[in-house]
């Protein structure tokens, strides 16, 4: 028996380092808008704890999804997947051809990507690059 039943993902928060350069990575590459800014900045302890004013962040949205970037974590620090959280994040599009154009689009942007790979059994196929804190992300096509 389910004792919670859940309907799909409403929203994620990322932890970045620079929240300029990430708002523009997730704004210009993977096409987000900003849905809401924080009304602080991300210096002021208060804001930095402060969830009503997102951190001193930004949420964005894209197809019904919103995702948030909070700025807290330190300038040197890089994402590390093998550490308890996340390991990395897939956003969906709709066919192989887009992910064929998400290539050349990451490619215009400078942004490394693998290539894309089809797993026959999972009906997908996948690309994989990292976002500027180094964040393992991943578009992912129904095959």
């Amino acid at each position: 028996m389910t004792l919670i039943t859940t309907t799909g993902l409403h929203h994620l928060r990322l932890t970045v380092t620079e929240l300029d350069r990430s708002c523009e990575f997730y704004t210009n590459v993977l096409g987000f808008e900003i849905a809401a800014r924080s009304t602080g900045s991300a210096d002021d302890p208060e804001v930095r704890a402060d969830p009503w004013r997102f951190y001193g962040g930004v949420v964005l949205q894209a197809n019904g999804m919103l995702l948030g970037l909070r700025p807290v974590a330190e300038k040197s620090e890089r994402f590390v997947s093998e550490r308890v959280g996340l390991d990395h994040l897939s956003f969906t599009v709709d066919s192989v051809n887009e992910l064929e154009l998400a290539v050349h689009r990451l490619d215009e942007a400078g942004v490394e990507h693998g290539d894309i790979i089809e797993w026959a059994d999972l009906g997908i196929a996948i690309l994989s690059f990292d976002d500027p804190d180094g964040i393992h992300l991943e578009l992912t096509a129904p095959l």
